[in-house]
């Protein structure tokens, strides 16, 4: 016979398990409610949602919400423009974010002290919005997509949590043994640093994704040009429609009974909208979930 063992619970461990576990289930039902309302009034009947007969399971399925909203050009064209923005932003991020990370990480490197205090400037005292608005149009980058990919290439926060975990994660050992290998600094952080610091690389990448693609006060500001908005724009305008047609409805009229049928048309296509927006967020952050632990864990250890 096998052996148990398992330690006996004491009453008092079980009861603190049991109220442990109750209480996850229903933090975890409290986060999850929201989306899954959204997802059940995506494709619920307009009318049924906006008196609170949709709370728990779709009523009147219908997926017209979807429908239109892939056959609205200006929603598929602020999807990709969203893609787009984030793919290429995340990418210029982490090209800028990392290597900055790891040169404030070596001790040798000359001057580090000097460039981590202009750094930590910036995390206290900015230009302000005229001065960084009037530096954007001289430069050429207003009513521009690059101003969404360029502007705000890093942040100071990431930057010092990147540096900690190069600090903590990657020994002088391993310079040293480069060095006499012959390595240079470029090769050692491209081909020895980079491939062993995969957590710190996939927080930055979801750090910096999830606030390109959630971008919106510098669209708003910047870009006037249809073409080039974002996602989050589009939503925006969405959402001005229908309260616009909310209080056209208020006041009555000819154009009554059209503007209530535009309304919850609109108002379908409003949760399908953040079904969509939030898909993609959702997709890629369970892959990259232990190296999002990981990577924060130990790149907030020290400082």
């Amino acid at each position: 016979m096998k052996r148990k063992n398992k330690m006996k619970q004491s009453r008092g461990d079980k009861i603190f398990v049991i109220v442990n576990y109750t209480l996850l289930t229903v933090i975890l039902l409290l986060c999850l409610y929201p989306l899954w309302f959204v997802m059940i009034s995506s494709v619920s009947n307009p009318d049924l949602v906006n008196s609170g007969k949709v709370w728990l399971l779709p009523k009147e399925i219908s997926f017209t919400g979807y429908k239109n909203l892939f056959h609205d050009k200006s929603i598929i064209r602020g999807y990709i423009n969203t893609l787009i923005y984030t793919g290429g932003g995340t990418m210029l991020n982490l090209a800028v974010t990392l290597p900055a990370a790891y040169a404030l990480s070596r001790k040798d490197f000359v001057g580090r002290k000097f460039f981590t205090l202009m750094f930590l400037f910036t995390m206290f005292f900015s230009g302000g919005l005229i001065p960084t608005f009037m530096t954007v149009k001289n430069l050429g980058l207003y009513n521009s997509p690059w101003v969404m990919v360029i502007l705000g290439a890093t942040s100071m926060t990431n930057i010092i949590i990147s540096r900690t975990f190069f600090m903590t994660n990657i020994p002088n050992e391993l310079h040293e043994a480069a060095q006499i290998d012959g390595c240079g600094n470029v090769r050692l952080f491209l081909q020895v640093v980079l491939p062993i610091s995969t957590a710190i690389c996939a927080v930055m990448a979801l750090f910096f994704a999830v606030n390109h693609w959630n971008g919106y006060f510098t669209a708003l500001i910047y870009i006037r040009d249809d073409r080039y908005k974002p996602l989050q724009i589009i939503m925006r305008e969405v959402l001005m429609r229908s309260k616009f047609n909310a209080e056209m409805l208020q006041q009555g009229g000819d154009s009554a009974g059209l503007l209530q049928e535009e309304l919850r048309a609109a108002e379908q296509i409003k949760y399908a909208l953040i079904v969509i927006a939030s898909l993609p967020v959702m997709a890629i952050y369970p892959f990259i979930q232990k190296y999002f632990v990981k990577g924060v864990t130990v790149g907030a250890v020290k400082g």
